[in-house]
Formats: C-alpha cells, structure tokens, sequence
C-alpha cells in the first residue's frame, strides 16, 4: 500500500532535526533478584503450606528456626528462598511480605547509589559467611529490600 507523503517536519523524514537522546548512564552491571525469605508467625504451619500448594522442598539451614527453600526441580532450579521466623528489618515494624534480595558485584558501591538516589540503608554491610555480604536499603517509596554480594569464600575479616 503506497505511503503518503511526508512533510519535511516529520519525524520519519531524513531531512528532520535528529532528536534530542536521553543522556547516557553508567554501565549497567546485572542486579537479578536471587534471593526471597518469607517471614512466618510459625515456621511449620508456613513449611507445610508451601509444601502443599507449590511443592517446594525445605532444608534446614543456619541457626534454629531457619530453612532453605528450593523452589524448582533439577532441570529448572528457580530461585533459592529462606523460611525463617518472623522478624523486624526496620526497629518497631513488623516484616510482612516476601524479602527480596538483589545480586550485585559491589555491595559498598551499591549502599553508595542508594543513599546518592534518597534511599536509606536499614542495616549496613553484613557477613554471611560462606554467602557473602549483605545490606538492607530502604528505597524513596518506603520498600525495604536486600542487596547481596555473593561470596562464597567470604569469612569474618578480623
């Protein structure tokens, strides 16, 4: 079907003005959610529910209370969770909702950008040792989420 024509202000014309370009970011490293932990009054009552209704398997792990959560099979592994009791990220306010945290190279770098962009750091730099180091940042909106430095040599640095 023949086009019509152009006008020589028009965006798909080769004579118009290029348009302005967004300016460019900083490289663009990959921050994938890897991690959830769901926060339980009961850990057995919540266990035996997502054992129930998705068929997750769960391993203890770390201190009482404490599970791993495998959420896939061997051909799809999914996301590797956390069941644990309930806790408080932030003083005086109860976790409801699934933790999420976000993998990054530098976990400074990143705590560094949060508070550069209006977030808050809710708890700083933390070792997990064998896993890596871990921070809790609040974003401008009021969500709490984690960022993790995977390491898995990570050990206390005294």
């Amino acid at each position: 079907m023949p086009q019509p024509p152009q006008s020589p202000q028009s965006p798909r014309s080769p004579r118009s003005p290029k348009a302005p370009q967004p300016p460019k970011s900083p490289r663009r490293q990959p921050a994938n959610v890897a991690h959830f932990a769901i926060n339980a009054d009961d850990v057995n009552r919540a266990r035996r529910f997502y054992e129930r209704v998705f068929g997750w398997r769960f391993e203890p792990w770390g201190p009482p209370g404490f599970l791993q959560i495998f959420t896939g099979t061997e051909e799809e592994p999914g996301i590797r969770g956390a069941l644990q009791g309930r806790r408080e990220l932030v003083a005086g306010q109860r976790t409801i909702g699934y933790e999420c945290s976000i993998s990054v190279k530098d976990v400074d770098a990143v705590a560094a950008a949060v508070i550069a962009n209006g977030g808050t750091i809710v708890i700083p730099r933390t070792l997990i040792p064998t896993v890596g180091h871990l921070i809790f940042f609040r974003d401008p909106e009021g969500n709490v989420a984690g960022a993790m430095q995977f390491d898995p040599h990570a050990q206390d640095e005294i």
